[in-house]
C-alpha cells in the first residue's frame, strides 16, 4: 500500500482536475439513484393506484435523470483522462531524469531493454491505476455509499440481509490481493526479461544473419514469449475462480432479499413497488462491487509495475554531487594530477593500485600497455563515471569530487574506440556538442575534422538519416563525425579512445588530420593501440597490472628494453 500511496501523491498538484473529476462522479452517482425510486412510483402510484396523469412527468424524470448521469459520466471521463495524462507524463519524466542521475555501474548491471521496460511499459501499467483504478474505485464508493443510505431508507431489515455477504467478499478479496500480487510481480519480471531480449535481438540482426542463427534466436524468443505466457496464466486462472465465486456470493443477497421480501409483500408490511425499488437499488448496489473486484486485480498488476518504478526513483547513485559544491568561476586550463589513485570494480579485485601521474596543461600524453591494464579505467574516473576508492584526482588542483560533475564533463571531451551516434541526422550528431551551434559553426568544425566532404556526398548532405548507431557510416566516418562532435564542444581536455586498427590508410591519415587540429592547445589523453603512431605524443605512460611501469618518449622507451619495447616488437617484428 505504501507504494498506492506514492503513486497518488502526484494527484496534489492536480487539484483543480481531482476536485472536478470527483464532484462529476458524485452528480453522476445522485442522478444514478433517481430511476430505481421512480420506478415505484410507476408501480405503486401510476398502475396499482390508476393515477395515470403522473406518467409523463415520472417518464420525463427518467429521461432527465439518465440524461443527466451521461452528462456528468462524460464530464468525468474527460477531467479524469486529463489528470491521468498529466500524472503519467510527470511519473515517466520523473523516471527517465532518475536515469539520466544514476551512475555508469547502474546500467552496467543492468540491460537496455529491461531499462526501457521501466520506463515505458511499467509506467504504462501504473497508468491503469489513474484510468481504470482511480475512476472506477471512486464510482464504485461513491455509488456504494448512496446505495447504502437508500436501501436502510427503505427497509433495513433488508439492508441487513443484503450486506451479509460483504464479510466474505472482503475476506476473499484480502486473500487474492496477497496471491495474486506474487504472480503479477514474476508477469512484470517476464515482460522486462522478454524486453530485453527483443531489444539485444534486433541490435544483433546482422550478426544473426551473419551466422546463420535465425531458428536458434527464434528458439529463444519463443522461450522467453512462452515463459511470459505462462506467467499470465498463473494470474488468470486465480482470476477465473475468484471473479465468478464472488458474483456467485454476490448473488446470495439477492436470494436472501427475494426470499424474505416476497414474504413482506403477502404481510402487506412492504408495498411490490419498494420491493422492486429495492431490488433495482440492490442490483446497482452489486455492480461497484464486483467493480471493485476488477479494480483490486488491475490494482495488483500496476503496484508490481510500480515497485520497479520506484526502485529506480529510489537508487542513490553511486558518484554525485557533495552538498553546495559551486563551480568555478572559469574553465579548467586543462592541468591534471593523479595522486596515488587506488580503484577497484569488485571489492576483492584491485584493478589500479596507487597510481600517481602529473599532467601539465596542454600535454598530449599516451597511455599504452595490455588488455587489462589499467588504461581505460584511469580516464573513466577522470570523468567520475565512477570515484576512486583511495587517493585523489585534481585538476587544475581542485579535487574532482569537490568540482560539479556538470562542470567537470564540461571540460574533458571523449572521442570512444566505438563512436556512439544517435539515430537522426548527421548535423543531430554534430550540433550534440552544442545545441546552441549555428550552421556555419557546424560545417567549420566538419572541415576541421574532415569529415565535410564525404558529408556532401551524401543523399542530403548534413541532413542525412544515417541509422541507429550510425549504422550507414563506416567507422572512420563515425569517427569523424564524433570529433567534430567534440571540437564543436571545445573542451581544454580530450580523451581519445584510438581506434584505427580496422580502417584503410587513408581514412587513417584523415583521423590523424582531425585528431592534430583537435588537440591544439588541448590536454590530450590518448589511450593508443597502434604504437606506430605515438611519434606525435609529448610523452608515453605504459600500464602494466594497474600500475605505471614505464614513462617517456618513444624513442627513449624503445631503447629502454622494457614493456613498451616488448609491445613494439610484437607489433612490428623485424
Amino acid at each position: 500500500m505504501t507504494f498506492l500511496f506514492r503513486i497518488f501523491s502526484y494527484l496534489r498538484s492536480h487539484r483543480p482536475l481531482v476536485f472536478a473529476t470527483f464532484s462529476c462522479a458524485a452528480l453522476a452517482t445522485v442522478f444514478d439513484l433517481v430511476p430505481p425510486w421512480l420506478i415505484k412510483i410507476v408501480i405503486d402510484d401510476v398502475i396499482q393506484a390508476q393515477q395515470m396523469a403522473l406518467l409523463p412527468w415520472v417518464i420525463g424524470g427518467l429521461v432527465l435523470a439518465y440524461g443527466l448521469k451521461s452528462f456528468f459520466n462524460s464530464l468525468r471521463i474527460r477531467f479524469n483522462n486529463t489528470l491521468e495524462q498529466r500524472v503519467i507524463i510527470s511519473l515517466r519524466q520523473e523516471v527517465f531524469h532518475a536515469l539520466q542521475r544514476l551512475s555508469i555501474s547502474y546500467f552496467e548491471d543492468r540491460s537496455t531493454g529491461e531499462l526501457m521496460s521501466r520506463v515505458v511499459n511499467d509506467t504504462e501499467q501504473v497508468e491503469r491505476i489513474f484510468i481504470d483504478g482511480l475512476e472506477g474505485m471512486l464510482t464504485a464508493s461513491l455509488t456504494l455509499i448512496g446505495i447504502t443510505i437508500m436501501l436502510f431508507a427503505i427497509n433495513w431489515k433488508l439492508a441487513l440481509l443484503a450486506l451479509l455477504p460483504i464479510p466474505i467478499l472482503v475476506v476473499s478479496a484480502v486473500g487474492f490481493s496477497r496471491r495474486v500480487h506474487r504472480y503479477y510481480r514474476d508477469i512484470r519480471k517476464c515482460a522486462a526479461d522478454l524486453n530485453a531480449y527483443l531489444q539485444d535481438a534486433l541490435s544483433g540482426i546482422r550478426e544473426t544473419m551473419g551466422f546463420n542463427k535465425q531458428a536458434f534466436e527464434q528458439s529463444r524468443f519463443d522461450q522467453k514469449s512462452r515463459n511470459f505466457s505462462r506467467s499470465n496464466l498463473k494470474a488468470m486462472l486465480l482470476w477465473s475462480i475468484y471473479s465468478p465465486g464472488m458474483i456467485f456470493v454476490g448473488s446470495l443477497g439477492t436470494v436472501l432479499i427475494l426470499w424474505y421480501g416476497a414474504r413482506e409483500v403477502t404481510h402487506g408490511s412492504l408495498t411490490l413497488g419498494e420491493l422492486v425499488m429495492f431490488l433495482s437499488y440492490l442490483a446497482l448496489f452489486y455492480v461497484p462491487v464486483n467493480q471493485i473486484h476488477s479494480v483490486n486485480h488491475m490494482l495488483q498488476h500496476a503496484l508490481a509495475a510500480s515497485e520497479r518504478i520506484f526502485e529506480v526513483l529510489d537508487t542513490v547513485p553511486e558518484v554525485e554531487d557533495r552538498p553546495g559544491l559551486v563551480a568555478p568561476a572559469q574553465r579548467s586550463a586543462g592541468s591534471i594530477h593523479f595522486k596515488n589513485v587506488v580503484f577497484s570494480y569488485r571489492p576483492d579485485i584491485e584493478v589500479l593500485h596507487g597510481i600517481s601521474l602529473e599532467i601539465a596543461a596542454g600535454e598530449r600524453v599516451a597511455f599504452v600497455g595490455p588488455s587489462g591494464a589499467g588504461k581505460s579505467t584511469l580516464l573513466k574516473l577522470l570523468m567520475r563515471f565512477y570515484d576512486v576508492k583511495g587517493g585523489e584526482i585534481a585538476i587544475d588542483g581542485y579535487d574532482i569530487r569537490d568540482l560539479p560533475i556538470l562542470f567537470l564533463r564540461d571540460q574533458v571531451g571523449l572521442v570512444q574506440q566505438e563512436p556512439f551516434l544517435f539515430n537522426g541526422t548527421v548535423r543531430e550528431n554534430i550540433v550534440y556538442g552544442d545545441l546552441g551551434a549555428t550552421r556555419q559553426e557546424i560545417e567549420q568544425v566538419a572541415i576541421a575534422a574532415r569529415a565535410h566532404e564525404f558529408i556532401m556526398d551524401l543523399p542530403d548532405t548534413y541532413d542525412t538519416w544515417i541509422g541507429e548507431r550510425g549504422v550507414k557510416l563506416s567507422v572512420g566516418q563515425k569517427q569523424r563525425v564524433s570529433i567534430a562532435r567534440v571540437l564543436l564542444k571545445n573542451p581544454p581536455i580530450v580523451i581519445f579512445d584510438e581506434a584505427t586498427s580496422n580502417i584503410d590508410t587513408e581514412t587513417e591519415v584523415k583521423i590523424r588530420e582531425a585528431l592534430a587540429y583537435l588537440t591544439q592547445g588541448r590536454t590530450t589523453l590518448i589511450i593508443a593501440h597502434r604504437l606506430s603512431t605515438l611519434q606525435h605524443v609529448d610523452r608515453i605512460v605504459v600500464l602494466d597490472h594497474g600500475d605505471i611501469v614505464e614513462e617517456g618518449s618513444h624513442e627513449e622507451l624503445r631503447s629502454n628494453g622494457g614493456l613498451y619495447a616488448v609491445l613494439y616488437d610484437a607489433q612490428f617484428p623485424v
